[in-house]
């Protein structure tokens, strides 16, 4: 038998991190990271596995025993989640798993990777014996030139990695990130034999364009990196070769459009219609994704696609276009109802934009809106974080998330919390929106669960709201309806807003 060299591994904390959401309501998406790391060690020859703990609803014992069975020479936790900031929360599940998967196979390197150990390798390293080494970037030239030593001698000249000698740890010289000219040879796309595909299904207000039908689903990127710089987002931190935060690489790449149809060709003969693009920003570069749209017209596909878009980069010369390729939903980061507060944190985004109506042009082709709202920036207030919810409110698009403000490790805004001395969160969970553990950020003016109670209230007012299921009821039908109210149902336990009993 052939020795494997690396397994990469997603790890598993749903339970955790979206408490009673994880059974039927929160996404299981395609470890996109994973997938594309394992297609480049592949193409470079070695011999790669992935395990998604998630798909396959893996206790820690379970996954460490898959490892026992395979003995890779190293076992790779890619640490990353349903969007970037997820990274931190599903620390949680990493950890627990490599403590275990140590205990069961010691011989075997265990090695992370992720936005989180981007933004602090040397922390993770001193917290977590356990962990032998980090990469601190998105790690692609790091793990393959790895895999080339014995995993002994000649790890300082391994660029972009991070590890311990003699119990001191040793932060190498930064890695170079893979450029746009070589990502069709460096990361010639998702491992897709590698994964369940017939495991992973699609958010519940997504499938509502595909008949309430959430599977089968796939994800995946065309492009990498934003370049924008707000502050509460940690998205770049993988682009990192020697700053501390986010905004100092934002760096935009993509694939080939020529290149990139070939996921979808795939997709189409598989009958998959729900796609995410999971792309940070897609409606950006219309040298990228107009192309890429003409292409999926021009083979007749039916697709459900979901992507992401900034207000002020959505022309309506677009949206005929998209809509034709498939495009049911876009994303759009609305983030506050309030010109100040999103000036602070978006350093100065569509400021000049009329978001109302570039939401009216959207729906008038035909693409529904999930409209993203943040509670709890720098600057909100009690009163702002209403026009928040009252501007979400008026415009009733078809699905809304509201998140309250974390700092994210690797974000700027995590750097203002740590100057600041604002509490963070203790545990790796606590960056969870939807955990008992959550601990957002307070405003200047407002504590954390102040913060917290208004985002739960707003969410559970928006989605019983009768003009947002009227909406429903007309766009997608009953179905639509009933599951929302269902998950409504759900109750996310709180420990930061639970009653506090007095000591004596």
């Amino acid at each position: 038998m052939i020795p494997l060299d690396i397994l990469f591994i997603h790890p598993n904390a749903s339970q955790k991190v979206y408490q009673g959401l994880s059974k039927d309501f929160s996404a299981i998406e395609p470890p996109i990271w994973a997938g594309m790391l394992a297609g480049h060690c592949l193409n470079k020859g070695f011999g790669v596995e992935i395990l998604d703990c998630e798909a396959w609803h893996l206790a820690d014992d379970e996954a460490s025993q898959h490892v026992v069975k395979l003995n890779p020479r190293v076992t790779c936790l890619v640490v990353y989640g349903q969007q970037p900031s997820a990274s931190s929360q599903n620390m949680e599940g990493a950890v627990s798993l490599a403590e275990k998967i140590k205990q069961a196979c010691p011989e075997t390197k265990i090695l992370f990777v992720g936005g989180h150990v981007a933004a602090l390798p040397q922390e993770v390293l001193e917290r977590h014996p356990f962990i032998d080494m980090v990469c601190q970037n998105e790690g692609v030239y790091t793990i393959s030139n790895l895999l080339k030593t014995n995993l002994v001698e000649g790890l300082d000249r391994v660029s972009g990695l991070g590890f311990r000698r003699e119990g001191q740890v040793v932060l190498n010289a930064p890695s170079p990130i893979v450029p746009k000219e070589n990502l069709s040879r460096e990361l010639p796309g998702i491992a897709w034999d590698k994964l369940p595909m017939e495991r992973y299904r699609t958010s519940l207000w997504h499938s509502y364009s595909n008949s309430c039908e959430r599977q089968p689903f796939a994800a995946l990127y065309t492009s990498l990196g934003c370049p924008m710089r707000c502050s509460f987002c940690m998205i770049n931190i993988i682009n990192r070769q020697e700053n501390e935060y986010a905004d100092g690489s934002a760096v935009f790449r993509y694939w080939d459009p020529n290149f990139m149809i070939q996921d979808f060709e795939r997709f189409a003969k598989m009958g998959i219609k729900n796609i995410k693009i999971a792309d940070e920003l897609f409606v950006l570069n219309a040298n990228h994704f107009m192309k890429l749209s003409e292409l999926i017209i021009a083979r007749g596909y039916d697709f459900n696609i979901w992507c992401y878009s900034r207000i002020d980069t959505v022309k309506e010369h677009y949206l005929e276009t998209l809509r034709k390729a498939g495009v049911r939903w876009l994303a759009l980061g609305i983030e506050s109802g309030n010109t100040k507060v999103r000036k602070d944190v978006t350093k100065g985004r569509f400021e000049d934009v009329d978001i109302r109506d570039v939401v009216k042009k959207i729906r008038d082709h035909g693409i529904n809106v999930i409209a993203n709202y943040i509670f709890g920036l720098p600057e909100d207030t009690l009163e702002t974080m209403q026009m928040t919810l009252d501007l979400a409110l008026e415009m009733n698009t078809e699905e809304a998330n509201f998140y309250s403000a974390m700092a994210y490790p690797g974000s700027p805004l995590h750097g203002e919390a740590k100057k600041r001395g604002w509490k963070l969160p203790d545990r790796y969970v606590g960056f969870s929106q939807h955990s008992y553990d959550t601990q957002p950020l307070p405003t200047r003016y407002l504590t954390a669960e102040q913060v917290l109670a208004f985002r739960d209230k707003a969410w559970m007012k928006y989605h019983t709201a009768p003009k947002f299921l009227g909406l429903l009821k007309d766009r997608f039908g009953q179905t639509a309806v009933d599951e929302t109210l269902r998950s409504t149902t759900i109750q996310l336990n709180r420990k930061i807003l639970q009653p506090r009993v007095a000591t004596t």
